[in-house]
């Protein structure tokens, strides 16, 4: 029950909030440098990277759920102790790459 309100969470949390950046970024850009620049300091932010990670642990829990209901369409996984193992896996595997792909950002 939790992945699949995770799935249906992050999916919205991307289409609202990852829209909502995507705009302000296309629209600072448009606007010149003064306002890029105002819009790479807030995302340079302690918020800005909380907004930023949130989106991307966003992603890639959504990816993961995403490929779990694709394998359990095509008729497999379905066994209780299979299906509980990718349940839990699931958004453990998106946390740690979320870790990673932060991890190579900024290194």
């Amino acid at each position: 029950m939790l992945v699949s309100i995770l799935h249906r969470a992050t999916g919205d949390g991307m289409a609202l909030v990852g829209l909502f950046v995507l705009v302000w970024w296309l629209g600072a850009l448009a606007s010149g440098p003064e306002y890029y620049a105002a819009f790479t300091d807030m995302m340079a932010s302690p918020v800005g990277m909380v907004v930023l990670v949130g989106l991307s642990w966003a992603f890639f829990t959504h990816m993961m759920s995403g490929l779990r209901h694709f394998v359990l369409d095509i008729g497999a996984g379905y066994e209780l102790g299979t299906n509980r193992f990718w349940s839990i896996a699931s958004p453990i595997i998106a946390i740690l790459l979320t870790a990673g792909f932060w991890a190579l950002l900024l290194r």
